[in-house]
């Protein structure tokens, strides 16, 4: 079988990729092992852990409300009722997705898909898929097959141990949990688990939890969550691990810890790998490097003519929003137009409580890179809606190019964080200074106003606020 663009990869670099090249008038042949559309993203990262996250936030929410009089029991929670509304919204989606691929006129493909050569992909199914063709042929290639959880051997013990994808199947809600890896998945599930009931240890090699992130926006999270973990144990490694038949055993060594404890489940959140091990990539002339990346250039074209890779398998951030762009710029490149990928923002999120959201450049990259900026920070003690929530923990921060007053980056951490960062990643790519900011008007009483009320405090006058502008000396 011959098609002009083959898509190897159902996820939401790899779908975006095959519905815009379909809707251009290319003939598109997806391949995804799949029996869904979606990927990581959807069937097992992102979608089903936001929907238990919310369930998370609501636990959370009814138990803040004994601060306003407002008293709920300890919730009740049905197991099987809660898999099966995270199971509705996945495949609510994924049905959506099969029909667009089919009004597109996208052949989907279930199968794995590896490299045998520069245009040719053999097709390897389960015993219980029945493939009608067990090759493909193309004139051009986008290889969006994503990334995996990276387990280091020793952990790779039994059930008990699991990976954020196992996690998210919700297999029992445990007495006790071990969470190895103060990153973003790790602290989410782990957020998730301890609302649901479970008492939640955190351990982290580094020397605080978020590594990358800027370090005022991690404290209140840090803060928050260690009422809610059992333990944080920070510049912690494990040492050794053992399945204990009921539980796993588990020996810690750190500053503050040295001993061996017993946890019901053990989740594993160190990273995660690219897939590109997989795809046959050494039959072709595509590189990786040293990490395991296909190296691209900024039309994601590999060091192969016929072969475009995004996505995972081209290098961090590792996130869906990423990979859908990056998808678009091949496609249109594809068509002979003069995209690029070059995004002065790629916004990230951690949806915790409270989330945290930056964009731009970041506090730490600044340092690093020896950037001229200056930091104006609005607390949201001084915002009225967040005192109306009761969440004043959060601060909105911004980072200014102070020549050019021109916004170089931003930091949120509170409730919500995630859907304020958009604001700031448009200002971003267009360039606005502190002022253009200032003087937006944003509607009262939002967590919007942050922004302005932000950039006011750059230049000495904002209102809730006092911090008068230093004189230049």
């Amino acid at each position: 079988m011959h098609t002009e663009l083959a898509v190897l990869g159902g996820g939401p670099g790899g779908y975006a990729a095959a519905f815009l090249a379909a809707d251009l008038g290319m003939q598109v042949t997806l391949i995804e092992q799949s029996p869904h559309l979606g990927g990581t993203c959807l069937l097992r990262g992102c979608i089903p852990s936001k929907a238990l996250l919310h369930v998370a936030r609501v636990i959370g929410e009814t138990r803040e409300m004994a601060e306003w009089g407002v008293e709920f029991g300890p919730p009740n929670i049905q197991l099987d009722a809660l898999r099966a509304r995270k199971d509705k919204i996945i495949s609510t989606l994924t049905g959506g997705l099969a029909a667009l691929a089919k009004k597109r006129k996208v052949q989907v493909i279930q199968a794995r898909g590896v490299l045998e050569d520069s245009a040719r992909l053999r097709l390897e199914a389960d015993d219980a898929v029945r493939l009608e063709y067990n090759a493909l042929t193309f004139d051009r290639i986008i290889l969006a097959a994503g990334s995996r959880p990276a387990v280091p051997p020793v952990f790779e013990l039994s059930e008990r141990v699991m990976t954020s994808v196992a996690a998210l199947q919700l297999a029992d809600i445990p007495e006790s949990m071990l969470v190895i890896g103060g990153g973003y998945i790790g602290l989410e599930l782990g957020t998730m688990y301890a609302e649901l009931g479970s008492k939640v240890t955190v351990v982290e090699m580094l020397d605080g939890l978020l590594p990358g992130a800027d370090r005022d926006l991690v404290k209140p999270l840090h803060r928050r969550v260690s009422s809610l973990f059992e333990n944080i144990h920070l510049k912690t490694k494990v040492a050794a691990l053992r399945d204990a038949g009921s539980a796993v055993e588990v020996t810690l060594e750190g500053d503050d810890i040295n001993e061996t404890l017993t946890f019901d489940r053990v989740l594993i959140s160190t990273g995660r790998q690219p897939n590109s091990d997989r795809l046959g990539i050494e039959n072709t002339q595509a590189k990786v490097d040293d990490e395991g990346f296909i190296q691209v250039d900024r039309q994601m074209r590999t060091a192969d003519k016929h072969i475009l890779a995004i996505g995972d398998l081209v290098g961090q951030p590792m996130l869906a929003h990423k990979a859908s762009r990056e998808a678009k710029v091949a496609i249109e490149a594809l068509r002979g137009e003069p995209a690029a990928f070059e995004p002065q923002a790629i916004p990230a999120v951690v949806f915790t409580d409270p989330e945290i959201a930056w964009a731009g450049l970041t506090e730490e990259r600044a340092k690093a890179d020896g950037v001229n900026y200056q930091t104006v920070v609005y607390p949201w003690a001084a915002s009225g809606r967040a005192q109306a929530l009761g969440r004043t923990e959060g601060l909105t921060k911004l980072l200014i190019d102070p020549d050019t007053e021109r916004v170089l980056g931003v930091g949120i951490v509170g409730v919500g964080a995630g859907e304020l960062i958009g604001e700031a990643v448009l200002a971003i790519e267009m360039g606005c200074q502190a002022r253009d900011i200032a003087e937006s008007i944003h509607p009262h009483p939002t967590m919007s106003e942050t922004y302005p009320n932000a950039a006011e405090v750059f230049f000495g006058f904002a209102t809730e606020v006092y911090k008068p502008k230093r004189k230049k000396r």
